[in-house]
This record gives structure tokens, C-alpha cells and sequence, in this order.
């Protein structure tokens, strides 16, 4: 099963994932596009701007399944 975890960088995640970007707005990371993204983790992000870690990677996860589900019923 994919997941996104709290030790992938910003640029890994929104690489694989570019839905993931209006996630981590909603949750205040504006930053995504800046240089520090390309080697930072979501954990390092999440923690230098207050942000409840364990949230950010449900809403991550749940936006990922939802795509993922969304996929398995056009196929069926």
C-alpha cells in the first residue's frame, strides 16, 4: 500500500503526488515551492510552522485514497 510518511521531503511527495499541493496549503505550508522543499521532510516543515503532524498526514493519506478509489471504479 502507498503512504506518505512524515520522512518524505516536500519535492518527493508532490513529484509522485501533485494533488497533494492544495493539502498542504490548507494546512498552512505555503512554502512548498521553496528552495528548502527539495530537502526538507513533512516533519521538518510541519514542526517549523506549528503544524500538527499526525493531521497533515491523515488529510495526505485520505486525499491519496480517495484518488486511488477514484481510479479502481473508472477501471470497473
Amino acid at each position: 500500500m502507498v503512504k506518505i510518511t512524515k520522512d518524505m521531503t516536500f519535492a518527493d511527495v508532490i513529484g509522485k503526488y501533485p494533488d497533494s499541493v492544495p493539502i498542504f496549503l490548507k494546512h498552512g505550508l505555503s512554502c512548498i515551492g521553496c528552495p528548502f522543499a527539495a530537502q526538507e521532510t513533512i516533519e521538518q516543515g510541519a514542526e517549523g510552522h506549528g503544524i500538527n503532524i499526525e493531521d497533515l498526514l491523515k488529510d495526505l493519506n485520505d486525499n491519496l485514497k480517495e484518488k486511488k478509489d477514484g481510479m479502481r471504479n473508472r477501471t470497473k
